[in-house]
């Protein structure tokens, strides 16, 4: 069978009206989106979809039901293979176990600290507003800071006692076990020294998107800098907080009535929009945003308006993420709030009308936001304005729709006052290096226990080197272009770019992925150029014309006079379509891939030989290794076929 956590994953993923949206035209109406159902014939659409809901329904052939119901009913599967068709379609890798006790404890311990939870979140409630610690104490509080009740109850707001173990003790009398109280965070036990978590906080429960209570946020109501402010509970089997938005229960229908989600930062910012009329709105929980929480708005809205505090961290925050969502392919608006304001502070300060009055009149589009933010002093700064021009543009370039991209690149254009052309150049620049770096990463996790370093299996020693032509071309570009920049690095510390040269480039990309020449000569050229890359003087043409080693001078000498062998990328009906040296941002990375599967194609007949050797042999486990090796690297090979756009690769 599919393991629990599987089928979960998939069935997170398993968006309603994107399933549904693979066989029907569907046009929203209100809340729900409507279409001709594909199980009978009709002609006035009866076939509806609730995001919020999760789940289809005809009104006219009465059938209905979830996402995988879906599958199950049109494709005729069984609901194991809908969960597999549904896997495949979202890239999900489906592990299997049959399932044994552990797996029914599992099941079974995650149900139990759900339990737990929601007694948690009752005895919270109960004491905010029962006893006279929680209201003299919790209640006053939120009243102070304008909260109403009714808000209050519909958050499920509630109070933890200040004690060592109050709730913890009142748990255990009510039948709940110690096991769930700490695996939920919230007791914390140390031998016999036992305490609740969240003493003398103020609770907010944080609900699934099912509506049932998965952790807790507690603040703090003392005075003491030491303590931390906020408290969460830590991850456990049901509460991941990467995954999880603050308000997405009660916020997911006004969402999708609204067809816009406004993203904020904390707790209190959520309730204290709600309570100005605003509902379309959850919280990242202070943490930085994912993108789980994005692929988790998305389910239900592809508009967001990103509200952050007006000060410095509030505004680097939102700048961070706007570009993960628009990489989700998300509609993005940002509203800047006055200097020193958060949304909790400052939808507090006015009426529900002034409020949404100002959020029609001052979101903007991130665009205009980010051109604004970065423009300031630095008009008259050449260098700081080109950095400004390639960071807008890397985050137009993630936009995942050409036409949108489009779009975009004209409003920067109008607002830099710089070509088109240039724009689209920079756009080309990025998603070249985007689309090699994914490349690398999808090969090297592949081949995280395969060797790509050439050693031969059983003697196996190639008559020539199989990758000669590609490793001449590479070292045609080191020797010509070696100091030449192709691409602009961030560096995560400090948020500035550093530029990355086609000699740092390819040596560090040969190195990472193990690839060593079976050429000595070229061999001792890459290993030279390494040692003297930091070398701010070193003139590597003359370094090796003039090499001591007259087979290393001969065979530069030979490189730098020949003719491209590899020409077909930059070639189109024999002609140039750009200058070599322009284009160096596409050239590098393509030459590296040809390499690279060059070496692939060879270990896969390494492999082959390594099967057969050992079959004669009847060493069984060596057939069995090479097998699974041999599985790896063609797995590779089809990926970067797939992406030089060939079907094979030919000697």
């Amino acid at each position: 069978m599919i393991d629990q956590g599987t089928i979960q994953q998939i069935l997170d993923a398993a968006e309603i009206a994107d399933v549904v949206g693979d066989f029907v035209t569907l046009k929203r109406r209100g809340t729900s989106m409507i279409g001709l159902c594909p199980f009978h014939n009709e002609k006035t659409p009866s076939f509806n979809v609730s995001q919020a809901k999760g789940i289809y329904k005809c009104f006219g052939c009465g059938k209905g039901g979830s996402s995988v119901n879906f599958i199950m009913e049109h494709e005729h599967l069984s609901y194991v293979d809908a969960l597999r068709w549904l896997a495949n379609k979202y890239h999900i890798e489906v592990r299997e176990k049959e399932e044994n006790p552990e797996d029914i404890k599992e099941r079974n311990d995650r149900e139990s600290q759900l339990i737990v939870s929601e007694f948690a979140q009752k005895f919270f409630t109960d004491q905010l507003w029962e006893s006279n610690q929680g209201r003299l104490i919790g209640l006053s509080y939120l009243r102070q800071r304008g909260m109403r009740d009714d808000i209050i109850k519909k958050f499920g707001i509630g109070y933890c006692p200040d004690g060592k173990d109050i709730m913890t003790s009142a748990a255990i009398k009510e039948g709940f076990k110690m096991e769930y109280l700490e695996k939920t965070g919230l007791t914390i036990k140390r031998d016999e020294w036992i305490r609740d978590r969240f003493s003398g906080r103020m609770m907010f429960p944080i609900h699934g998107i099912s509506g049932r209570v998965i952790g807790f946020g507690g603040r703090t109501l003392s005075q003491d800098k030491t303590i931390a402010k906020y408290l969460n509970s830590p991850e456990s089997d049901i509460y991941h907080k990467s995954r999880v938005l603050y308000g997405i229960f009660q916020a997911k229908r006004a969402i999708i009535q609204e067809d816009k989600c406004y993203l904020v930062e904390g707790y209190t910012d959520v309730t204290s929009l709600h309570q100005s009329g605003i509902e379309n709105v959850v919280a990242s929980s202070g943490t930085s945003l994912t993108i789980d929480q994005i692929r988790l708005i998305r389910r239900f809205t592809n508009n967001v308006t990103i509200i952050y505090d007006g000060d410095q961290a509030g505004i680097k925050a939102s700048m961070r993420g706007i570009d993960m969502v628009l990489e989700e392919g998300i509609n993005v608006k940002v509203l800047p709030l006055p200097e020193g304001e958060d949304p909790d502070s400052f939808s507090r300060s006015m009426s529900a009308t002034q409020l949404a009055e100002y959020i029609r009149s001052n979101e903007t589009d991130f665009i205009k936001f980010k051109t604004k933010l970065l423009l300031a002093g630095v008009q008259n700064d050449p260098i700081s304005r080109a950095k400004l021009i390639t960071d807008i543009v890397s985050s137009i370039a993630v936009i995942p729709a050409e036409i949108v991209r489009s779009e975009y690149l004209k409003e920067c254009s109008r607002l830099l006052d710089v070509r088109e052309a240039v724009l689209y150049n920079e756009i080309r620049k990025l998603k070249v290096k985007s689309e090699d770096e994914m490349i690398k990463h999808q090969e090297r996790e592949l081949l995280k226990d395969t060797n790509l370093k050439v050693q031969p299996s059983f003697d196996l020693v190639p008559e020539v080197n199989p990758c000669e032509n590609e490793e001449r071309e590479l070292l045609k570009l080191l020797l010509k272009y070696g100091t030449h920049k192709i691409f602009e690095v961030e560096n995560p510390e400090n948020g500035e770019s550093n530029a990355v040269d086609v000699a740092t480039y390819i040596l560090s990309e040969l190195e990472a992925d193990q690839m060593v020449s079976v050429n000595p000569a070229i061999r001792v050229i890459f290993e030279e150029y390494r040692l003297h890359s930091d070398d701010e003087n070193f003139d590597a043409v003359k370094h090796f014309v003039n090499h001591s080693d007259r087979q290393i001078s001969q065979l530069v000498s030979d490189i730098l006079s020949e003719k491209n062998k590899l020409s077909d990328f930059w070639r189109k009906k024999g002609s140039y379509i750009e200058e070599e040296h322009q284009i160096l941002h596409q050239l590098v990375p393509k030459v590296l891939q040809e390499c690279k599967l060059r070496y692939i194609t060879f270990l896969i007949a390494q492999a082959e030989q390594g099967i057969r050797k050992a079959a004669q042999n009847h060493d069984d486990e060596a057939v069995s290794d090479f097998q699974k090796r041999y599985q790896k690297l063609k797995t590779v090979e089809r990926l970067l076929c797939g992406h030089l756009g060939k079907r094979t690769i030919t000697s």
